[in-house]
């Protein structure tokens, strides 16, 4: 069996009434066809949005569900079926509608709403460094794979010429810097050899001059071969003879003054603080303490200075082996205390022995009387 379907419409003042079934094709009789819809519609719509919102009696940005619960509320008040005191048929449909009306138009803006978010992550994104471009290519430039990768070749070649030339700046500054350094040692080392020069032409000058007066005429050694100071071959005959002339002026190098002096040094300070412990005595009263105590403070002051002495010394000494340790003055002082009481000790000892001496010579005596 085969269906056809018959759609049935009146108009009734502005509204038309639609009735749509589905009638068998070899039907004798509309009787038996069966009704599937049946709506009321109207040719009034209204004017725009703002009077479909004033029709719901709701303000303009609510809700959908605002819309909802308000056209249920006003479906029981209108609907012709609700049996209403108010129920009217031509403001339902109008209500119907507006209904339609405002729900299309937030479906509208949802959906371009969606749209612009959409737009703005595709452009966050396409903006945003991904993990896989920042493992590649440096982490340098967006896009697809081989866009990076040009614009990564691209940003190598920048940085490889931006290198070269700061390369090829430094060695310019360096070969001007070098052409300074060997410009200034020309220049020393020419005006040192203009300074030589000079002292030797004096130097000859001079002794032209000596020769002219005849001054060398009456030289012991004139016409004689010079005397070799060193019998040992390894030696500078020259730097020999300079030496040699030095030493007979009196000349002597500084570490040795410097040594000299620190050993002289020494020995006038334990002469002085032995001097003054023995003169300290034993036993010591208070008064002798305090004395002995800045006696050793003085003497430790001297120390120091002598100390800082040793560090110049061991500056400017050539032979490590010359070089010279701290004097501790606690051990100085030490050591001049058992000094004095080794003294003390042979002194006790010599008087013990010389009484014992004079007590056997009066006893000798004193037999010799009685005998």
């Amino acid at each position: 069996m085969k269906w056809v379907c018959a759609v049935l419409m009146g108009k009734i003042h502005h509204h038309v009434w639609k009735c749509s079934a589905l009638v068998p094709k070899k039907a004798k009789s509309v009787q038996r066809c069966f009704i599937c819809n049946c709506r009321l519609m109207s040719d009034h719509k209204p004017q725009n949005i703002i009077d479909s919102y004033k029709l719901l009696k709701l303000p303009e940005g609510c809700s959908l569900d605002d819309v909802k619960n308000s056209f249920l509320e006003l479906a029981k008040q209108y609907h012709p079926d609700s049996g209403s005191v108010t129920a009217d048929s031509t403001i339902f449909v109008q209500i119907e509608e507006a209904y339609r009306v405002v729900v299309n138009d937030m479906a509208k803006k949802i959906k371009s709403r969606d749209k612009e978010e959409e737009e703005d992550e595709d452009k966050l994104k396409s903006k945003a460094i991904q993990h896989r471009q920042y493992l590649n290519f440096e982490g340098i430039g967006f896009g697809t794979p081989s866009q990076r990768e040009r614009q990564y070749i691209q940003f190598r070649v920048d940085r490889a010429s931006e290198q070269i030339m700061e390369y090829r700046q430094r060695q310019m500054d360096r070969e001007l810097a070098m052409g300074d350094v060997m410009l200034a040692k020309d220049l020393k080392q020419s005006k040192k050899a203009k300074i030589t020069q000079a002292i030797e032409r004096l130097v000859e000058d001079l002794i032209q001059e000596s020769m002219a007066k005849g001054d060398f005429d009456n030289l012991s050694g004139k016409g004689k071969p010079l005397q070799k100071f060193s019998d040992c071959p390894h030696i500078d005959p020259m730097t020999h003879n300079l030496n040699r002339i030095l030493i007979d002026n009196g000349y002597q190098p500084e570490w040795i003054l410097i040594q000299k002096e620190i050993r002289e040094t020494i020995e006038k300070l334990r002469k002085t603080i032995t001097a003054s412990r023995n003169k300290v005595g034993d036993p010591m009263t208070i008064q002798k303490e305090e004395q002995w105590k800045e006696v050793c403070e003085e003497f430790r002051e001297n120390i120091k200075i002598l100390n800082k002495r040793i560090n110049d010394f061991n500056l400017v000494v050539p032979i490590l082996s010359r070089q010279m340790v701290h004097f501790n003055a606690d051990k100085e002082i030490a050591h001049v205390q058992d000094i004095f009481e080794t003294q003390m000790k042979n002194k006790s000892e010599a008087e013990a022995k010389k009484t014992e001496a004079e007590m056997e010579h009066g006893r000798y005596d004193i037999k010799t009387i009685v005998l």
